[in-house]
Formats: C-alpha cells, sequence, structure tokens
C-alpha cells in the first residue's frame, strides 16, 4: 500500500501531513508514504490513497467524493491544486477510487494520530482480506 503525503515541510500550517507520516513510517513498515508535489505526476491505478491537511473539518475524515469539493478556476500552474488532480484523473479514466485522510487544519499532531493509526490498521486488515 501507497499513500501519497501532501504539505508544504517550509509552512507550519501545512506540514502536519508530512510530519505524522514520518513518524507512521516507522509503525506501519508495510506502508510506502510517499511525500508527494501536486506538480509531479500521480501514478494511475483503481485506488489512490491520500493525506493532506483540510480547512473546515473538526476531526480525521476519510474523503471520498472529491464532487463536493470546490476548485477555483486555473489561470497559472500556482492555481493548479489537489482537488483539481484528482477531479481530472478520474474523468479521463486514469483512477476509479480516491480516498483521502482529511487532517483538520491546525490540530496537533498528538491529537490525530491516535485517529490516522485507526483508519491504517482497517485500510490493511481491508486489504489483507482481499476487499
Amino acid at each position: 500500500m501507497k499513500i501519497y503525503v501532501f504539505g508544504n515541510p517550509l509552512l507550519r500550517e501545512d506540514r502536519t501531513a508530512i510530519k505524522i507520516a514520518r513518524k507512521l513510517a516507522k509503525k506501519f513498515p508495510e506502508i510506502e508514504f510517499k511525500e508527494f508535489d501536486v506538480v509531479e505526476d500521480l501514478e494511475e491505478g483503481n485506488t489512490l490513497y491520500l493525506m493532506d491537511v483540510v480547512k473546515g473539518l473538526e476531526e480525521v475524515k476519510i474523503i471520498e467524493n472529491f464532487d463536493s469539493i470546490e476548485t477555483k478556476k486555473i489561470f497559472s500552474l500556482h492555481d493548479y491544486d489537489l482537488s483539481y488532480e484528482i477531479k481530472l484523473l478520474k474523468k479521463i479514466g486514469k483512477i476509479k477510487k480516491v480516498f483521502l485522510i482529511g487532517i483538520p487544519f491546525g490540530k496537533s499532531e498528538k491529537e490525530i494520530e491516535p485517529q490516522i493509526h485507526l483508519i491504517l490498521r482497517k485500510w490493511l486488515a481491508q486489504l489483507k482480506q482481499g476487499s
């Protein structure tokens, strides 16, 4: 299993997912946590697993429906964001399912890490069962 981790390690408010992924990589050696820049190409496949900070969440949440996420109009590459890329890849048939671990903006790592542990254990169990 590979989880793409988004964020900017230079910005305090945007590096939470990266910091947590680095800790989780030690606890979940069977999962590859890949720090990722949106301008890179996502690998194609049936299912993508992602992790990023999301404004507006109160607790860790799995987001599967990207249709409900508002995307802004793109005028340059600086406007290109994750939700736009996911919608585009789904529309052209490059990916089928996307699961995003949404990390609440501004929450402490200690507060959210246990919630992410539960999600990862559930996903690993499902993969082992073949579902």
